[in-house]
């Protein structure tokens, strides 16, 4: 039988946790593909999934009022897309669409906050996790405000 499992356990973002845990989270994972255009998740809608990518590419978008859609940073192969999940409202603080066609594992929201309060090491783990990514991510938007700044 095929399973997530092992395609979990190799993953950067999830390298190195606990088998156990990572037995946890294929309760909640199932693979998805996005073609390229495709809306992946929208600002302000419910943040439903998290997403570990796998192949392709998806840009980051944020609208800017008066002057559209913004791309604002590209998520791609051995990263992570979303962590409003994790943080209440759950409710999509970007959108997210397809630049490639992606490849990704999509774990239910719901689920891994159910596998996380029932069992707080996981939980405490891939909060760990998704904060490094989020203060890198951090650390690469104030590069580009410097970078923006600069040049003004």
């Amino acid at each position: 039988m095929n399973t997530l499992e092992p395609i979990l356990a190799e993953h950067p973002f999830l390298h190195g946790l606990a088998p156990a845990h990572v037995s946890l989270l294929v309760g909640c994972a199932s693979n998805v593909v996005f073609q390229p255009g495709e809306t992946v998740f929208r600002e302000g809608d419910p943040a439903d999934d998290f997403f570990i990518v796998r192949e392709g590419d998806v840009g980051v978008e944020l609208h800017v009022p008066g002057q559209g859609t913004m791309t604002i940073a590209t998520v791609g192969a051995g990263e992570i897309l979303g962590w409003s999940w994790l943080v209440p409202p759950h409710r999509c603080a970007f959108s997210a669409r397809a630049a490639t066609r992606v490849r990704a594992i999509s774990f239910d929201g719901a689920c891994l906050r159910d596998k996380c309060d029932r069992d707080p090491a996981l939980g405490y783990e891939l909060l760990k996790r998704v904060a490094m990514v989020m203060a890198d991510r951090l650390q690469a938007t104030r590069l580009q405000l410097l970078d923006l700044y600069e040049r003004h």
